[in-house]
């Protein structure tokens, strides 16, 4: 592949990136004591998933599509880390009956109840884990709720108890280093106190499965927990370098697109690159610095500080610098390749069907495929 043939906009992945990416989280997770469970949910591409999470390994998933395809690819111990619904149970069976170890989630009666109905029915033991809410940042229940022991009860009828998971989705929102610190200590001291009455009350509760990118790289201890997630390390993002987790140099994926005409008047660069490739995730808003819908590199990579994709419509972006100065249209000229980087790396790659992978100079090597839908 020539890199200037490559039609935009196109979806590019740096390998040597997503690697150091990988071994990062790895070592994060053996230096805590801990197994890694990564989660596919960002790339959802198997080819990519051979770098940071092993076949013989565990791995996280967002939708049944993806533990389909992966059961595909030889992936046997998968975790479904959404609340299932009951109309999902019997493809869930399924996929355990093709020979996965899957483990649902849940965290309700009802949802403990219809596993269990489930579980009988078809002769399948589902398993799942409990959610507990530990930073009011989504679903889940408190470690102290009275449900936890009814929950458990009624899993447990016919179906299986893996243990408890949370994911401290708070942390996106911490303003410092030491804040996602804290953040992943009430993460782990919440998670284990849940497991821990559930053990005082004779369930077999094994699992303390905790994670998100930024607690992951930021504990200071997690004693009691025995598995960690993460999952947008891979690649990193925007928002995980506004955190301060990464760099802006550590972004793995980006998305090629074109200068297609300017506004000099209004100091725009027009790019074949709108909200239908880059997503209209404004995940940066709330930081110190607001990337728009995504900062500016020139097409080698090279990051342009000065620029932003400030604005999208469903096929176009328009590219203004940051101070709202002229722009050179010499300098991005009609044709140009630009890429832009994801305030939201799942949000943009979810945009596309395919990545195209940058070798160590920074040459296309390979295309990759990666599943969507649910």
């Amino acid at each position: 592949m020539n890199f200037k043939d490559l039609e935009t906009p196109c979806l590019l992945l740096d390998k040597a990136k997503l690697e150091a990416n990988a071994a990062r989280m790895k070592a994060r997770a053996e230096k805590l004591g801990v197994a890694l469970r990564p989660h596919v949910k960002t790339l959802k591409s198997v080819e990519a998933a051979k770098i940071y999470a092993p076949r013989d390994g565990r791995i996280t998933v967002s939708t049944l599509r993806e533990a389909e395809l992966f059961a595909e690819a030889g992936y046997k111990d998968i975790f479904y880390a959404v609340g299932v619904t009951p109309n999902k149970l019997e493809r869930a069976a399924k996929i355990v009956k093709g020979g996965v170890d899957l483990t649902l989630l849940i965290d309700t009666v009802e949802g403990a109840r219809a596993i269990s109905d489930v579980s009988e029915n078809s002769a399948i033991p589902l398993s799942a884990m409990i959610e507990i809410d530990v930073d009011g940042h989504r679903a889940g229940i408190p470690w102290d709720s009275d449900d936890l022991m009814p929950i458990a009860q009624a899993l447990t009828i016919h179906g299986r108890l893996r243990g408890v998971a949370t994911h401290a989705g708070g942390s996106y929102g911490c303003k410092s280093l030491e804040a996602i610190a804290d953040m992943a200590e009430q993460e782990r001291d919440f998670t284990v106190r849940a497991v821990e009455r559930l053990r005082d009350a004779g369930f077999d509760a094994p699992e303390v499965s905790v994670g998100s990118t930024p607690t992951a790289l930021m504990a200071r201890d997690l004693t009691g927990v025995t598995e960690l997630r993460a999952g947008v390390y891979a690649s990193f993002d925007l928002v995980m370098a506004g955190l301060g987790v990464c760099a802006v140099n550590d972004i793995a994926l980006s998305v090629l697109c074109s200068v297609i005409g300017h506004q000099e008047e209004k100091g725009w660069i027009l790019v074949d690159a709108g909200w239908m490739a880059v997503s209209r995730d404004l995940g940066t808003s709330g930081q110190a610095v607001d990337q728009r819908y995504g900062a500016v590199c020139a097409a080698d990579g090279k990051f342009l500080a000065d620029y932003v994709l400030h604005a999208v419509n469903q096929e176009q972006g328009i590219i203004t610098r940051r101070d709202g100065g002229p722009i050179d249209k010499d300098v991005f000229a009609y044709g140009t390749q630009l890429r832009i980087l994801p305030n939201h790396a799942c949000a943009t790659a979810a945009q596309f069907d395919q990545y195209v992978v940058l070798g160590s100079g920074n040459e296309p090597t390979a295309v990759w495929p990666r599943v969507n839908a649910w």
